[in-house]
């Protein structure tokens, strides 16, 4: 790293990133910028400032990002059906994207020459941060200490602090053994016993959701109408995509929706096992599916699925910003002209199930495909010739076998 005078700072407030934030500083001898974006992880952002100012930051930038996020990032997302590896529903990485678009342009409003972020050297994060990055500012330099220092453990970090008069705030109660991470689409669980894939989490780890045990006996009845494949209202009522999120996991979690334990493959090569809660997406994923089984043409839709896989690890692997990806979105998007209509679901133990689906845009014709008298709509004689035409590669291979 040289010529390093300015650099923007991903910053929480927290240990690890206060102990970043003067290591740079002594480091590099540079100012710090720093960043803290809201996008619902439930925890007050605005504290971050007077840390900041305590350590001498200048520039401090705290958005709320709420909106930007599910509007730009989560919804698009969904409109693919996209899950990671049959299970994961891409909490985590979707929101790494807009901070790093956000750190990228924080630098080029303040003449940064670099950015920081306290990802770790095993996970996924910093893979998906920095190709973001340099897809969006190719000449950046990116600082990620926790690769180069030599802090690393909770005592060196404290001991850094005590030594450097940097203020660590002490929470009360007992510590979470886990290490977490929440926005608004999920909160996810990881390290402590869940590092051994046989270990059940324990029943008070879950923040967001009640155990399907425990949910309420009586089911919940809710209507969703979808406009171009985003959710637009909840029984009639008109909120924003934010807003959207936010009522579902309510409803969700209060229901015990949502909630997975799953070992996952990281994109740098290793097996990881997480459990996440992801009561609103849960209910989304099913809910949009139904919509399109009645809206979407079937090869339109068949190639959908034949893609999604390739989109969800794109997304998993931090290639938001690819070309591959935008001209997947693009299909994608189009795809979704005639997602419109309203779906009906049940919320009952843990489980989402579609009692019913209606659209003025519908493909579902009724007489068609009544068992009863149609009229005349369907002839079922032809389908006797579009049987033997499609047997019969399957006619001429049988006859050359028996020969």
């Amino acid at each position: 790293m040289s010529n390093i005078n300015k650099v923007v700072l991903a910053y929480s407030g927290g240990l690890d990133t206060a102990v970043i934030l003067k290591w740079l500083q002594e480091t590099y001898d540079c100012e710090v910028v720093t960043f803290t974006a809201d996008i619902g992880q439930g925890e007050e952002v605005e504290s971050a400032r007077g840390k900041a100012e305590a350590l001498g930051v200048k520039e401090i930038y705290i958005e709320d990002l709420s909106e930007i996020f599910v509007r730009d990032y989560v919804f698009p997302m969904f409109r693919a059906n996209a899950i990671y590896e049959g299970e994961y529903l891409l909490g985590t990485s979707i929101a790494r994207p807009l901070i790093a678009r956000r750190l990228v342009e924080i630098a080029q409003e303040t003449g940064a020459e670099a950015i920081s972020h306290g990802a770790t050297g095993k996970g996924n994060d910093q893979i998906r941060f920095e190709l973001g990055a340099y897809a969006l500012m190719p000449g950046v330099q990116i600082i990620a200490p926790w690769r180069i220092w030599d802090l690393t453990s909770r005592e060196t970090l404290m001991a850094y602090a005590a030594e450097h008069n940097i203020p660590v705030e002490q929470k009360r109660g007992a510590k979470s053994p886990y290490s977490m991470d929440a926005n608004l689409l999920h909160i996810s669980y990881e390290g402590g016993i869940l590092e051994d894939p046989w270990n059940r989490p324990d029943d008070d780890m879950w923040r967001w959701s009640v155990s399907p045990e425990d949910a309420p006996n009586e089911g919940l009845e809710i209507d969703l109408t979808y406009r171009n494949g985003d959710i637009t209202e909840i029984d009639g009522a008109a909120l924003t995509p934010a807003q959207v999120l936010r009522k579902l996991n309510e409803l969700g979690g209060a229901h015990g929706v949502g909630r997975t334990d799953i070992v996952e493959n990281r994109f740098v090569g290793m097996k990881s096992r997480g459990c996440y809660e992801t009561p609103g997406g849960t209910i989304m994923m099913r809910a949009h599916r139904a919509i399109e089984s009645i809206t979407l043409d079937r090869e339109a839709a068949h190639l959908k699925d034949e893609l999604m896989p390739k989109y969800a690890t794109l997304v998993y692997n931090g290639y938001w910003w690819s070309p591959e990806r935008e001209m997947m979105q693009s299909m994608i998007d189009m795809s979704q002209k005639y997602v419109n209509g309203v779906v009906k679901i049940k919320l009952y133990k843990g489980n989402v199930i579609v009692l019913g689906r209606k659209s003025d845009d519908t493909l579902f014709d009724e007489s068609v495909a009544t068992f009863d008298d149609d009229g005349g709509a369907y002839d079922q004689k032809d389908a006797e010739g579009f049987i033997k035409l499609n047997a019969l590669r399957l006619r001429i291979a049988a006859m050359k076998h028996r020969k």
